[in-house]
């Protein structure tokens, strides 16, 4: 994979953070941004003990998180009209085209965006 900059989808922290070595090396010094979708989703569980909550708002911390903006929305409409992503996904993705960047993830409904600078994780 080229450049250092690597869009990251809500469930490969979730992975990381269980303790995925695969994935930490996979990820150790790329420049992480995640959506604030993901930064939502992450501290929005509602059986989030404290230290859990700690760790991931570390991680968080090391990551550049993206709003929002008009240029976002547009694209998420657009990939709303042509698929039928739910819209945290759409958000996500169009986060990814936006800054023009590589997302991993490990969710196959994101194979059938042709655009995205897609990286496949495979768990095992």
């Amino acid at each position: 994979m080229s450049g250092n900059k690597l869009f990251v989808d809500t469930n490969i922290i979730l992975y990381l953070l269980s303790g995925d070595t695969t994935l930490a090396t996979l990820l150790y010094e790329k420049d992480l941004y995640i959506s604030f979708v993901t930064q939502l989703e992450l501290l929005g569980f509602s059986q989030l003990t404290k230290k859990s909550e700690k760790t991931i708002k570390e991680f968080i911390d090391q990551c550049t998180v993206l709003d929002i903006n008009n240029q976002i929305k547009q694209e998420v409409i657009r990939i709303r009209k042509a698929h039928s992503f739910k819209l945290p996904d759409c958000i996500i993705m169009a986060s990814s085209i936006y800054l023009n960047i590589p997302i991993i993830t490990t969710d196959k409904e994101f194979k059938k965006l042709k655009e995205l600078n897609l990286l496949y994780y495979q768990t095992k």
